[in-house]
């Protein structure tokens, strides 16, 4: 059964501007960059090619609004063949941009990945970091010298060097292409043991670094692994559909804007085959390094000439046992994981093991080609 579109829309509907990627039948058949009108969803493809083409152009907003684009059906027909509505942009991720996820990202490292120890050591960092971590500015004269303090006390870590220093934990979460959208399975490790969802807004950045949009995303961490050592970063993060985007790209426009993104609520509901049940959110208003901030410093000493997705960490660190007597929260295959904001929508995504995903086989050159066989390039 197909979802209502109260349960995928943001709170006031078609009334920002929407744009986002179909799959179309067709002989070849594709990927199509559409926009979600109160009339329709409709292909603009003919115009824009790609999401980066509109996300590049001058005036993304005014594009998508006032290019005609050929009707496609309604929405409610095609959330079956809805993509991740990004294409050619590189997918990028900002970690421990909140105080929270700092502090677990800590518990990892110093449980050696370990969720049985997990509770323990996150008893001992709280009683030695927690309260001053909180209320420090990263790259402040008050970070350097909390910095001195617990390197003489044996306590920093990697982890709270981009935690309360200068520079952002800027990394690459998935190649281009390799997102996956609403509806879609997300990807676990089958080697994993303790690893959770990360709810997060993610910001839509032009090749000149403007951020023209935002959308939601699932930044799967697996904690055991990367507790293990910050440099298994790369396998903890990028894997097999590890990377949920969607539903939409909302634009900026006299609806929605940057204020809004520093603003948002990110809810978040874990409902499993076992009956469990995980709810949380996460607050950007708590986040410790502005969005500009995060884009900048991706930014900094890169090119990227199709933009990026950069998703902007989450406050959310489930410790909930799972099951009575448990170590803490993980998922289980099977796991629906949906994530929600009131101007973003909703994005839910079902938990499988990477290996029993479809490998990933679209890339930039099939799309390319694909393009091109359908006669939109030019």
């Amino acid at each position: 059964m197909s979802p209502s579109l109260s349960e995928i829309l943001p709170e006031d509907g078609t009334a920002g501007t929407l744009v986002g990627r179909v799959w179309r039948a067709g002989n070849p058949a594709g990927p199509s960059v559409v926009a979600v009108r109160a009339d329709g969803v409709f292909d603009l493809s003919s115009t824009v090619p790609t999401m980066a083409d509109l996300c590049n152009a001058p005036d993304p907003t005014a594009l998508a609004r006032n290019s005609p684009g050929e009707r496609i059906g309604a929405l409610q027909d095609l959330i079956g063949d809805l993509l991740a509505p990004v294409d050619l942009q590189a997918l990028k991720a900002a970690g421990v941009t909140f105080a929270v996820s700092l502090l677990e990202r800590l518990i990892e490292e110093h449980a050696k990945g370990d969720p049985a120890r997990a509770e323990q050591v996150r008893g001992e960092l709280n009683s030695i970091i927690g309260a001053d971590v909180s209320a420090i500015k990263p790259g402040s004269p008050e970070a350097e010298a909390l910095k001195k303090t617990l390197m003489a006390r044996g306590a920093w870590s990697p982890y709270l060097e981009v935690g309360i220093g200068p520079y952002a934990e800027i990394f690459t979460k998935a190649p281009p292409m390799a997102a996956v959208g609403y509806g879609a399975e997300i990807g676990i490790r089958p080697d994993s043991d303790w690893n959770n969802p990360e709810p997060e807004v993610t910001l839509i950045v032009s090749a000149m670094g403007r951020i023209v949009g935002a959308t939601l995303g699932n930044d799967v961490n697996l904690r055991d692994i990367e507790g293990r050592s910050a440099l298994l970063l790369g396998i903890a993060k990028d894997n097999n559909a590890s990377c949920a985007l969607g539903p939409f790209i909302r634009l900026f426009d006299d609806t929605f804007s940057l204020d809004d993104v520093r603003k948002a609520k990110v809810d978040l509901e874990v409902t499993g085959p076992d009956q469990f049940r995980l709810r949380g959110s996460s607050d950007l208003s708590k986040i410790s390094r502005d969005p500009t901030d995060l884009v900048a410093q991706a930014m900094s000493a890169h090119q990227y000439p199709d933009g990026m997705a950069l998703m902007t960490g989450t406050l959310f660190a489930p410790t909930e046992p799972r099951k009575p007597g448990g170590t803490g929260f993980t998922h289980m295959v099977g796991d629906m994981v949906s994530i929600s904001s009131p101007k973003l929508g909703t994005l839910t995504n079902k938990v499988n093991h990477c290996d029993k995903i479809p490998p990933w086989t679209f890339g930039a050159g099939a799309l390319m080609r694909n393009l091109a066989a359908r006669g939109l390039l030019r």
